[in-house]
């Protein structure tokens, strides 16, 4: 296997990416958003209005807590009602939904690979190639998996920064990241992003344009929807443990395949639909 060919489609992705407004656009909205915008939200609105219009609005948050695992629950004792709350949101249940960049941008890049090789009239010159198909299918699903764990980890970092500074004076000092965040951000998160990449690149390979394959492989997020709607009833908790299963799980998923799509992988099927 030729790495250096491998590396050259890459890069080769990775600048029309660049090039393409509807690739990239979302990587830029997508971490403000997640970031940002919803962390100030969650963290600044309980500093802002009274503590009883909070406790009608929320409801009980203790019964919240006590769908939590016992391990996990533990951290809220002694805490007050705006404490609670912003660790409750910020630290818990804004969790899985990081979990959407990396498929998102996998969906993205890897959707507009094979597909926008055809919609760009560049199908044929790259099927000749001296690449094999296994180094072709390599390269593409390379061009997705960098970009969209490099991005989620630097969301990660600013998420860090933007939590602990809108929440310094009301959690007593820097209180996050929590333990059950590492396992979620570097062994679920490439996880769900080898996943994606694998069956978007096999889509984008079948399909005739963008839109078709970036909606095919979208259906993926509901992966990450049954997540946080597990998280959200009690029914999953994303503790340390809980992590390393979910992404043990993905892991053997995106590998077998990521395995199955390269076999299944064959140029010739490409040229004949120039």
């Amino acid at each position: 296997m030729n790495w250096r060919s491998i590396w050259a489609i890459a890069r080769k992705d990775l600048k029309e990416v660049r090039q393409n407004k509807a690739a990239w656009m979302p990587a830029v909205i997508v971490p403000v958003i997640f970031a940002v915008v919803m962390p100030l939200a969650f963290i600044l609105l309980p500093q802002m209005i009274p503590v009883e219009d909070i406790e009608r609005e929320l409801g009980d948050m203790q019964q919240m807590i006590e769908l939590l695992p016992p391990q996990l629950a533990s951290v809220f004792a002694g805490l007050g009602l705006e404490q609670a709350f912003v660790l409750y949101m910020a630290g818990f249940m804004l969790a899985p939904l990081f979990l959407i960049m990396p498929l998102m941008f996998a969906s993205i890049v890897g959707a507009e690979s094979f597909v926008g090789e055809r919609e760009r009239k560049t199908m044929e010159a790259l099927l000749y190639t001296p690449a094999s198909d296994t180094e072709l299918f390599l390269g593409k699903v390379l061009a997705a998996v960098v970009p969209a764990i490099g991005i989620s980890w630097l969301t990660y970092v600013v998420y860090i920064v933007v939590v602990n500074a809108a929440g310094f004076n009301l959690m007593g000092g820097i209180w996050f990241p929590l333990p059950t965040w590492w396992p979620l951000m570097f062994w679920v998160t490439p996880a769900f992003a080898l996943l994606g990449i694998s069956a978007t690149v096999l889509v984008s390979s079948r399909t005739r344009t963008f839109m078709e394959a970036y909606q095919l492989s979208g259906s993926l997020v509901v992966l990450v929807l049954a997540i946080v709607i597990g998280q959200v009833t009690g029914v999953i908790a994303l503790s340390i443990l809980t992590g390393m299963l979910i992404g043990a799980v993905l892991w053997v998923v995106g590998g077998v395949l990521l395995y199955f799509s390269i076999r299944m992988f064959k140029r010739s099927q490409l040229v004949a639909k120039l």
